[in-house]
């Protein structure tokens, strides 16, 4: 089978549009394209959609580098004037949005000084930059300036989709065939029985087609919702002056925004204040080199992202009047990403679909032989009848019927079908899945690389112990008892609040906050238990300069300005590092001492001590320099202050996940910024670092030869003081050797490691726009334990679509060949044309609906990974499948050609009544399709209440089709007996299905179903 679908072949993440073209080139036989490709992109529309985005991206750059020059020679008066509306004027505004939006999107600096600059342009749209917009007037500034959205395609109705049903080839040809047969019927047998059978081809149709669409549409409506979850930006504003977190959806025009690293920005805008700000426009002008952005250089565009630094902006135009909003535009169209599975399971319905195209036109060519020999024996050859074309015409319904039921059209929508509800539910569990694939994959991932803080943590830092003046003092309750001298206090508390890129701001309701990451939050409450106040130190020091803290340095620093014009520098960061910049230390005194080797080392016990206790340990320092430097701040001279140990405990719940991982085969990879002692501690605490597990800094990984790395790659658990990049080498090597990795982030750094890994996990909360951005999933709630939902759900689906496999692959072959032997032997099918497109609905729409949907059980997470190359159709399938074919093939053929006699069926609806047995005994044989390997095909079913309520739709509907719709449907009401017969005949199938999973086929598989995991050495060796 793998040969036959090597054209079927693309990888998870970022496929080849070679091997996205190949596939598609190779789908031959398709009942209803517009259906089956709905969900997929369209490789034109995307290229077209790429032509517009170089487009847009030009006319920006030469905005950028060719309008800004240009502007340098054009006089004032020579601007292009813009006269203010009554509208305007009486909304109290000063300024046009379309005035607005030019100069922002020209880099006007001319226009924007001559009208003040941010603070005159904050005037004309009558805004206070410290106070903000009033709530009060949201209403009026959308309707005077637009609202913050962006252009999206109208939803699909319903009749949109029952028109799209309607495409089916297949059901089109019916169709004709219907009125044709209802024409020479009524001709020929008179009104209404000549009806009969031509209604009842068109009655089926049109519940196919309903059902069809009902499924189609409930899944539009998921992936809607999907995709309006993926469109939630939230961003900081000060508004009514308090500082606030509103959706990107509701800014509007007179918005004070703050910017941090990782924002995207949430529309055009002009520069207020800030530092460092640097930002990536690539997305927008496809530069690459970073824009540095100040008071002469103030514009910020909508869609590009915060590199480094911080910033107030003042927001200008937002929604379709940026130049990122007519390139939304064009990234709304073009569809989804094609999966592996959804492409493999094209190939399988590619390659069944030409088997049953085959067996649809011998089952006609041999039928009408059968009929025309049989008219030469009787002597009628030359004496044709209207009942003769009548029984021809049924003949080519039953071959285009067999091909309605052949092409498995539900196979590769099956896959949309049960990604989107793993999606749904994932999404109610608090993990939104931004690329279908990677649902599908994370049931593969073999290892996870998965950060600290926030993640196996709770987040909720803490400052637990401090060392300060040689004495280590510790939190009691909400209070620090440290005793010092005022000097060494003020000093404390300022490294505490002028180094710090978090706020203390009150909300609405008067109570104080603390805005920032996590470390930041809880080092500002230790201050403010201290007694500190943020508005007298910020008073009394200017603050210079910002240097960020920085993945890579792993420090931040400030520069400040006092009274008498003395200028100290403070920083704070990791303590091995910021300890090694000092050559002072406080004393209790308060006065600065050298700082010797034997302090240094007691200084070390002590952060070894915190570390092992599992805290978190930073250094705050200062330095007193003659002059501000011009470049950046010093990296040696500094004086020690403290040392602080911040908690942060571990999740509930954490360890077990760990524990399920692993019982899952699935390895999990601590990778943190934290000092070694500290990532041990923790890693022990929650069960992922175990004997023989290698714990490493990442310093020694990136400098080991590649050998080296190779050999330690397997053992690694642990990477503690680590750079982005360690953590992209770290996924990019295990890879190599084979590993699926899922790896989590949260900075804007970690952006190149989660675009490279096979899934890309970003924080909810703690992660930045631009990491959620290049993530597959975001984890809304930061918690591993949803990580691991994530691999249970995945795992999922593959066995869930594996299920349904082998339910359509066993109708499929049962079907088309006890139609074709019986029309080689007796000249007619025992399943009618309404009959096969009744089974055709419970194989394509209600058994998608019934198997692919099932919810995950925890056996999942007792079993090995699937492995990349994988067949998919396995052995144990192989067994199930054949094993059943064989015995409703010997039981239906039994029937078909021996029934009357075994069950003594006598008078002229013998034969309606044998048909009748035949067909409702092949739909009573389906339903042991519920597991591969499982003995007990009904544990669990009640979890599933679409399985039961798909299964007693259609046992429900089959009586109904066999008791009263049998003018329709070719039936007659069936007696007692032989209903007990059939459901009997079905019941033997469900005793097959357990002696036939006794009979083994894969060397590592037992009757639950799930792989052996090796339980010790001796197992593993």
């Amino acid at each position: 089978m793998s040969n036959l679908l090597k054209d079927f072949e693309v990888d998870a993440k970022n496929p080849s549009l070679e091997a996205r073209q190949r596939w598609r080139s190779s789908v031959s036989i398709v009942k209803n394209r517009a259906r089956r490709f709905r969900m997929i992109s369209n490789l034109e529309t995307l290229a077209e959609n790429d032509k517009k985005r170089c487009q847009i991206q030009e006319k920006i750059r030469v905005a950028f580098y060719v309008q800004k020059a240009a502007l340098q020679f054009i006089d004032a008066g020579a601007r292009t004037e813009y006269k203010l509306t009554d509208e305007v004027k009486q909304a109290g505004f000063y300024v046009e949005a379309d005035e607005l939006a030019s100069m922002v999107r020209n880099h006007d600096t001319k226009s924007l000084k001559h009208s003040g600059g941010a603070e005159g342009i904050a005037q004309k749209v009558s805004v206070s930059v410290a106070e903000g917009v009033r709530s009060s007037e949201l209403h009026i500034r959308e309707k005077i300036y637009g609202a913050n959205r962006y252009a999206e395609k109208p939803a699909r109705s319903f009749f949109t989709f029952v028109w799209e049903a309607l495409q089916d080839v297949t059901l089109i040809i019916l169709m004709v065939c219907a009125v044709v047969s209802i024409g020479v019927g009524v001709a020929t047998e008179g009104f209404p029985k000549g009806m009969y059978d031509g209604t009842g081809i068109l009655l089926s149709i049109i519940l196919v087609v309903m059902v069809t669409a009902i499924s189609d549409y409930r899944q539009s409506l998921q992936f809607r919702d999907l995709d309006r979850e993926k469109k939630k930006i939230n961003i900081q504003v000060t508004r009514d002056g308090n500082r606030q977190e509103v959706s990107i959806d509701d800014l509007v025009v007179g918005d004070v925004v703050h910017l941090s690293i990782g924002d995207r920005v949430p529309a055009d805008g002009i520069f207020i204040s800030g530092y460092n700000l640097e930002i990536d426009e690539s997305s927008l002008s496809g530069e690459s080199e970073p824009s540095h952005v100040n008071k002469e250089k103030p514009f910020l565009l909508s869609g590009t992202k915060v590199q480094n630094g911080s910033a107030k902006m003042l927001v200008t135009t937002v929604g379709m009047r940026t130049e990122w909003g007519k390139l939304m535009e064009t990234l709304s169209e073009g569809g989804e990403d094609e999966t592996p599975l959804q492409v493999k399971l094209n190939g399988v319905a590619t390659i069944i679909g030409k088997i049953g195209l085959g067996f649809a036109v011998l089952t006609f060519v041999v039928l009408c032989i059968r009929f025309v020999i049989d008219k030469a024996t009787s002597g009628s050859i030359t004496e044709w009848s209207s009942e003769d074309a009548l029984a021809l015409l049924d003949y080519f319904a039953i071959a285009v019927t067999i091909i309605v039921v052949a092409v498995p059209e539900g196979l590769p929508l099956a896959v949309t079908l049960s990604l989107a509800f793993a999606m749904k539910q994932l999404m109610r569990d608090r993990a939104l899945v931004r690329h279908l694939s990677a649902c599908e994959t994370m049931g593969s991932s073999t290892c996870i690389c998965t950060d600290k803080t926030g993640t196996l943590t709770t987040n909720h830092m803490v400052v637990n112990k401090v060392w300060i003046c040689e004495n280590v003092k510790e939190r009691q309750e909400e209070t620090f008892q440290l005793n010092l001298s005022e000097q060494v206090k003020n000093l404390l508390i300022q490294a505490i609040f002028q180094n710090t890129g978090s706020e203390v701001v009150k909300d609405k309701e008067g109570k104080t906050q603390i805005l920032g990451s996590p470390t930041e939050r809880a080092i500002l409450e230790f201050g403010l238990l201290l007694g500190g106040d943020v508005e007298t130190q910020r008073r009394e020091h200017k603050i210079l300069k910002i240097e960020p803290f920085n993945s890579d340095k792993k420090k931040m620093s400030v520069l400040t300005s006092h009274s008498g014009g003395s200028v100290r520098a403070f920083c704070k960061g990791a303590s091995e590092i910021v300890l090694k910049m000092c050559e002072k230390v406080v004393d209790s005194n308060g006065e600065s001492v050298p700082l010797s080797e034997e302090k240094i080392a007691k200084i070390s016990e002590v952060i070894e001590e915190f570390a092992s206790e599992a805290l978190r340990t930073l250094c705050l320092v200062y330095t007193d320099l003659d002059q501000a430097p011009s470049g950046d701040l010093p990296d040696g001279g500094y004086t020690l202050v403290a040392v602080v140990g911040i908690k942060d405990p571990v999740r509930p719940g954490v360890r077990e996940a760990v524990q399920t991982c692993q019982n899952a085969g699935i390895t999990v990879r601590m990778v943190t910024g934290d000092n070694l002692s500290t990532a041990k501690a923790i890693a022990k605490e929650c069960g992922i670092l175990t004997a023989g597990g290698v714990a490493i800094e990442g310093s020694t990984f990136r400098n080991m030869p590649p050998h080296e790395m190779r050999a330690i790659l397997p053992k690694i658990q642990v990477m503690a003081r680590s750079l982005p990049l360690d953590k992209h080498t770290l996924v990019n090597n295990l890879r190599k050797i084979g590993e699926v990795v899922a790896v989590t982030g949260d900075g804007t750094n970690d952006a190149p490691a989660l675009h490279e890994s096979d899934i890309g996990l970003a924080m909810g909360i703690a992660g930045t726009e631009v990491a959620k951005e290049n993530a597959d999933v975001i984890i809304m709630d930061d918690n591993f334990a949803t990580i691991v939902n994530v691999a249970r759900w995945g795992r999922a689906v593959y066995i869930n679509i594996q299920k349904f496999v082998q339910f359509q692959l066993t109708v499929n072959v049962v079907a088309l060949i006890i139609n074709f032997v019986s029309a080689c032997i007796t000249g007619s099918a025992p399943l009618t044309a309404v009959q096969l497109l009744w089974v055709n609905m419970i194989m394509d729409t209600l058994g998608a609906l019934a198997l692919a949907t099932e919810p995950p059980n925890e056996g999942l997470m007792k079993r090995q990974p699937i492995g990349r190359t994988a067949s998919f159709i396995t052995r144990a399938m192989w067994r199930n499948i054949i094993g059943q074919s064989i015995y409703q093939l010997i039981v239906l053929g039994i029937l078909n050609f021996s029934g009357k006699q075994i069950l003594n069926l006598e008078g002229p609806d013998s034969t309606a009544v044998l048909n009748t047995i035949i067909f409702n005994s092949f739909v009573f044989c389906q339903v042991n399709s519920r597991e591969i390997e499982k003995i007990n095909v009904f544990k669990g079913m009640f979890n599933s209440w679409v399985f039961v309520a798909v299964m007693t739709a259609t046992v429900g509907f089959q009586v109904i089709i066999i008791e009263f719709l049998g003018a329709f449907a070719s039936t007659v009401p069936l007696s007692w007996q032989h209903w007990l017969l059939c459901i009997v005949i079905g019941a033997i199938s469900m005793i097959l299905a357990v002696g036939l999973k006794c009979i083994p086929v894969e060397s590592n598989s037992h009757h639950d179903g799930y792989e052996l995991l090796p339980s010790g050495p001796s197992d593993s060796a």
